[in-house]
């Protein structure tokens, strides 16, 4: 749901009714991952996605239909093999799909609208959701900020609301969007106040699903070298959603004149601003630079942060050069294997823009484990699934 979250935030402000449909579990080659949505209002405009096109009009009178009756409900959308142009997913997988009613005066509103405020801020903050168990209480949400109080119930009791909100702020905490199983220790829905009160377990209500979505901030992207080649890669960063800074120690090439797409434009030496950052895992740093004075400092010390991604431009001859100047500099083994160098992928690339695409889908694949192979011919997956404690 947060895919549409600045589209819902703004639906909500305008007071729109509206059902959303989101994907809470998908098998096989699922064209859209847990967490994506369609929206519907009352008038039926929609907007997202859940499948990429397969069962889109499907979800579409779902949603129209539980906005009517004010009733969550969850339905899979499979491949059909007797026809497959019926209402399914033709490439194969399966999508279990949540549609959940928000509408005006509805105990969820307030706690949806949070969550979408939150997000549409570029806030940290997530939405738990219940996607599977007792009927009554699907949809039901929790909206936990990084710092605060979650507000919002699922409805079972509050044991069970002490849970989800501890199992949310661990996955907010991780950057993650999953889902959770939590209630009653390990015992089938509805188990929870009978343990209670036989006395063996804390009454924690019903076992229920969640789908927790954790929205953060966009990811830092760190640009260093201010050249044509960074030009490139600023307008590529920043259609990928990445919070981009270029660095350079020389104000005559580090303007906002040369790069008006970037969000900062900083001159300083690369590894002094480097120390003075508090970067997170989601962080990627690219040097460009390839001047060993620039280079060698900055690597040093970014190839010892938890960073997403490190990748360095140069010749091959260059790179040789540079790992053994970090060698010298006390880098292990392990620490230079992180460096991506030369960076990018082998695209056969001549322009400034065809190398920043060649960057750009080196750090996609880093990010998501993609192999960077051709898909035609190939027998890897299409849809790969989320490194653990990977962040969207």
């Amino acid at each position: 749901m947060l895919d549409i979250a600045a589209e819902l935030h703004r639906w909500c402000e305008e007071g729109r009714d509206f059902a959303v449909a989101t994907v809470v579990a998908a098998v096989g080659s699922a064209p859209r991952p847990p967490g994506a949505a369609l929206a519907v209002d009352g008038a039926g405009e929609a907007i997202g996605s859940v499948s990429g096109g397969c069962v889109e009009g499907a979800v579409y009178e779902l949603c129209q239909e539980t906005l009517s009756s004010g009733r969550a409900v969850r339905e899979r959308f499979g491949y059909s093999d007797e026809d497959a142009f019926a209402v399914g997913l033709t490439c194969g997988g399966v999508i279990d799909i949540l549609v959940t009613p928000v509408r005006a005066g509805s105990e969820v509103r307030a706690t949806y609208a949070a969550v979408l405020a939150a997000a549409a801020r570029g806030e940290a903050a997530a939405g738990a959701r219940v996607v599977a168990g007792p009927d009554e209480l699907l949809g039901r949400a929790l909206y936990v900020p990084a710092e605060g109080d979650a507000s919002g119930t699922l409805g079972g009791s509050a044991a069970l609301d002490t849970s989800a909100v501890a199992e949310t702020r661990a996955l907010l905490n991780a950057g993650r969007t999953a889902t959770v199983e939590t209630g009653a220790e390990g015992g089938p829905p509805g188990t929870g106040a009978r343990a209670a009160a036989e006395g063996s377990i804390p009454d924690c209500g019903p076992t229920v699903t969640l789908l927790v979505e954790s929205s953060a901030p966009p990811p830092r992207m760190l640009v260093f070298g201010a050249i044509d080649f960074a030009s490139a890669l600023v307008r590529t960063a920043a259609f990928l959603g990445y919070r981009v800074t270029v660095c350079d120690a020389r104000p005559v090439f580090a303007t906002r004149a040369r790069f008006p797409e970037a969000d900062e434009v900083v001159v300083q030496w690369p590894h002094r601003y480097l120390d003075s950052q508090q970067l997170d895992a989601r962080t990627v740093v690219c040097v460009l630079t390839h001047d060993a004075k620039f280079d060698v400092p900055l690597l040093e010390r970014a190839l010892r942060l938890p960073l997403a991604y490190v990748g360095a431009m140069g010749s091959r001859r260059t790179h040789l050069s540079r790992l053994a100047q970090l060698r010298d500099a006390g880098l292990t083994e392990p620490e230079l294997a992180r460096l991506h160098s030369p960076i990018g992928l082998d695209l056969g690339a001549r322009t400034p823009e065809e190398t920043a695409l060649s960057i750009a889908a080196e750090i996609v694949a880093s990010r998501h484990g993609g192999s960077g192979l051709p898909l035609t011919g190939a027998h890897t997956p299409i849809h790969h699934p989320a490194p653990s404690g990977a962040v969207r």
